[in-house]
């Protein structure tokens, strides 16, 4: 599966995209939603993915100003985009962006870290630990994607805000797997893609994570 090869261009009838075709959100209201050539229906996860960049990229800025922090994020940011759609569409989280994920990510923790490199470390081995022990207990109710996307998280984040993401995306994921059994549109049996959870609450943790902890401590201690 390749990001970049072949250029934007319409899945259905192939043609090659022109510039004014991908403005952000934009083109996708001026072409009421369809190709500019065939006039197929265009998915709306295009224009999603396109907003929600954007309000993500506004908040990154908005919480930690035009600093290197923020732009470390930024990375992270739009890998987990990437990834949660993709995880989304097909219920697969694809190697290639494991891999970069997880060289940026030792890269960032030497040269501009966002925890400690040792803390990295921990949060890498930790995560992925705890990641596998729970596909194991349950018989692959967890996948293998989801248990690499948990470690590259660890080492990004360390083990402390990771896993106060994944607690998050547990409890998250909860909540909406019995909104969706109750509903009668998912069963038990039927599998939830959990990478998007995963991206959620480590998007929470990183711009949140102070507060949610001391409603936590307010509440329940």
């Amino acid at each position: 599966m390749s990001l970049i090869n072949p250029p934007s261009h319409c899945p259905d009838c192939g043609y090659r995209l022109k510039p004014m075709h991908l403005i952000p959100v934009i083109s996708f209201l001026k072409q009421k939603g369809r190709c500019a050539y065939c006039e197929t229906k265009i998915s709306w996860q295009y224009p999603l993915v396109e907003l929600l960049t954007g309000l993500l990229y506004g908040l990154t800025v908005y919480r930690f100003g035009l600093t290197a922090e923020a732009v470390v994020y930024l990375v992270l940011i739009s890998l987990l985009i990437v990834i949660s759609f993709i995880d989304l569409r097909l219920k697969i989280i694809p190697n290639g962006l494991i891999i970069i994920g997880l060289v940026v990510g030792l890269a960032i923790n030497i040269i501009r870290p966002l925890t400690t490199f040792s803390g990295g470390l921990v949060g890498f081995f930790s995560a992925g630990c705890l990641f596998l022990a729970i596909a194991v207990l349950s018989k692959g109710g967890m996948g293998g994607g989801d248990i690499k996307l948990a470690a590259m998280l660890g080492l990004w984040l360390g083990w402390q805000q990771a896993f106060l993401g994944f607690f998050l995306a547990f409890v998250i994921g909860a909540v909406v797997g019995i909104g969706l059994m109750a509903t009668g549109k998912k069963t038990r049996k039927d599998a939830i893609p959990f990478g998007p959870f995963i991206s959620l609450g480590a998007l929470l943790s990183i711009f949140w994570s102070r507060q949610i902890i001391g409603w936590y401590m307010a509440h329940f201690l």
